[in-house]
């Protein structure tokens, strides 16, 4: 089923409409709570690249590819276009699997963050056995933007695990220049 949301930013706190009557919210979150949230991904990757290392027999030299797996072990790449318009700066995020409720979007003048996690869990019953998995998928990206834009004013859907953020540009503001005759005081 295709699920569909869009977020508008009222007094602090994100609001989600749905085409049908069940809201489902897209949490818009502060910039420190994704910072914390990049810090404590940046120390699971560290000690899971520090576990490969010893892996490895400590051996020196091959930090980046130790650093590297470990990354592609814990987060899944999100891949992003952007469009640039007259009125606004529009995003487009692929994040399959996951739904408005598993994601969070950090928005500032510059820079947008898209962090998800989402946790399942299987359970198969087989000859008195229990078997039992868990896995975790977490998604991190933030991007540059190349103008200042208005958080506060973004709008986002969720539509077949594409997010699509559409952030109106900062209005410039217009000087008049006045002409003056060369040489006139």
């Amino acid at each position: 089923m295709a699920e569909r949301a869009a977020v508008t930013q009222q007094t602090g706190r994100s609001t989600a409409v749905q085409a049908n009557p069940v809201a489902v919210p897209l949490r818009l979150v502060e910039p420190q709570a994704i910072y914390d949230r990049m810090n404590e991904l940046y120390n699971v990757i560290e000690r899971r690249a520090f576990e490969l290392f010893e892996d490895d027999g400590n051996i020196d030299g091959r930090d980046r590819d130790h650093w590297f797996k470990a990354e592609a072990e814990l987060l899944h790449p999100v891949h992003v276009s952007m469009r640039d318009s007259d009125e606004a700066i529009t995003v487009q995020a692929e994040v399959p699997g996951f739904s408005a409720s598993e994601l969070e979007v950090s928005l500032e003048p510059r820079r947008v963050t898209i962090s998800g996690k989402k946790q399942t869990s299987g359970e198969q019953k087989k000859e008195n056995v229990i078997y039992s998995e868990r896995c975790s998928s977490e998604i991190m990206r933030s991007i540059d933007l190349p103008v200042e834009v208005n958080p506060s004013r973004a709008a986002a859907t969720l539509n077949n695990g594409i997010l699509e953020l559409s952030i109106p540009k900062l209005a410039a503001k217009k000087v008049p220049v006045q002409a003056k005759a060369a040489g006139a005081a």
